[in-house]
Formats: structure tokens, sequence, C-alpha cells
């Protein structure tokens, strides 16, 4: 058992790999029409998810209800997954944050914007194992990818992230020119994915 205050270990990437394969195969047996594997998916994979909800609609009951959602959209739209795109992580914390915003943006909740965007996935602490590991290996992939972005990559991409600002409207709240933040936006997308699909492929 974890002593109080310990810290704990981040994954390697051998670890992260193995884990993204096991995940993969569940997405797999899912779009097979396996309800065993999408219950095994959701086992392991909710609290994740249910904190990226949150993050974004800051509302528990609201919260629930949007990761339902994000399970039933895996379970209809498992069999267009694609590997080599992306683990299969960050295709449903793609498909959370979209169902999330589009939440907000039916006017019943208030976005949060004060934390980085690497601390997202720390509200998911608990005893469960197997959801904590993969809030680790999230925040540590995505910690070292946001690290190697400048800040002004990485402020425009947490405003188009989390509050789902468009570029015209990241302008105007930075007081930039709509062709700078494009720039940036651009920019940093191109680093941020190469970034990623380094760690994965590699």
């Amino acid at each position: 058992m974890q002593e109080v205050g310990e810290a704990k270990t981040p994954p390697n990437m051998v670890e992260i790999r193995v884990r993204n394969e096991k995940l993969a195969a569940l997405v797999v047996r899912v779009a097979s029409g396996s309800e065993d594997a999408l219950g095994e998916l959701y086992d392991t994979t909710s609290r994740l998810i249910y904190s990226l909800v949150i993050r974004i609609v800051t509302d528990a009951a609201t919260a629930e209800e949007v990761t339902l959602d994000v399970y039933k959209q895996v379970w209809r739209q498992a069999g267009r997954y694609d590997e080599t795109r992306g683990g299969p992580l960050a295709w449903m914390t793609t498909i959370a944050r979209s169902r999330a915003l589009d939440r907000l943006r039916a006017g019943r909740q208030d976005l949060r914007r004060e934390e980085p965007l690497e601390t997202a996935f720390q509200h998911a602490a608990s005893d469960d194992v197997e959801a904590d590991a993969a809030a680790a290996e999230l925040r540590v992939i995505v910690k070292r990818a946001l690290n190697e972005l400048t800040p002004d990559q990485r402020q425009v991409l947490e405003l188009a992230y989390y509050s789902g600002l468009s570029q015209s409207e990241i302008a105007e709240r930075l007081n930039q020119p709509l062709g700078t933040v494009k720039t940036r936006t651009r920019l940093g997308m191109i680093k941020l994915r190469g970034l990623l699909r380094a760690t994965y492929e590699g």
C-alpha cells in the first residue's frame, strides 16, 4: 500500500504502450458487439473521462450524464476507431471533450479556465489503480509534449481546447492579431502532434 505523501512513480513508455494495446484490444471487441468489453473499458477509463468532462462542465450531475453519453458514442463508433491515428485514450478524450463542449454551449454551465492543461486529469485520484494509472499516463505524455511548446503556442491551444474558443475569439481575448493567433495555433498543433506521435510510436 502506498504511504500517505509518497510520490507515485510515473509509468514508463513500455508500460504506456502495453496499456495502450490492451485498451485498443478492448475497443476492437466493443466494435464486434461485446458488451462485456464495453463494461471493462468503462471500468478502466471512466474516472479519467469523467475528470476531463467535469473540468469543462464543472457540475457533477452534468458530468455524469456526459460521461455516459461518451460511452454510448464509443459503443456506436468503435468500428471507426483507427489505431494508426492515435491511441484509444486520445480518441476517447476527444469524444469526451466534444460532448462536454456541446453541453456547455447549450448554456447549462460555465467554463473553468484556471488550471493548466497537464493537470486536467488530476481530479480522478481514487483507489482505482487502473484509472489512476491511466490518468498518470496522460499527465506524463501531455506534460512532456506541452513543455516543448512556446508559452504563446501553449496559451492559444489551452484557450481553444478547454474554452472552445475560435481563433477570432482567442485573438480578441489576447488582444493579438488574428494572423498571429492562427500562426501560433498551426505551429503549436504541428509540434504537439509530432511529439505525441513520436511518444506512441517510439
